[in-house]
């Protein structure tokens, strides 16, 4: 899901948490790649950079919802 669609929150909520997990990691490496790019002067896609981020930001939500979410019961 590295594409340039960024993930609904709806359908984090339905993976599993290995998927998510798997999909945070790749999030972070094409977010650190793209760090380097802009650190050289030269990123195709400048915001790219944002949505990569947000979409890290709405799995760490979700993930810490769901622990919540399992804790209290």
């Amino acid at each position: 899901m590295s594409s340039e669609k960024k993930p609904k929150a709806k359908a984090l909520r339905e993976m599993t948490p290995e998927e998510r997990r798997e999909l945070l990691n790749q999030l972070r490496a094409e977010l650190v790649k793209l760090q380097t790019q802009r650190a050289r002067g030269f990123v195709e896609n400048p915001g790219r950079i944002r949505q990569v981020r947000r979409a890290i930001a709405r799995i760490l939500t979700i993930e810490n919802q769901l622990k919540r979410k399992g804790a209290v019961r």
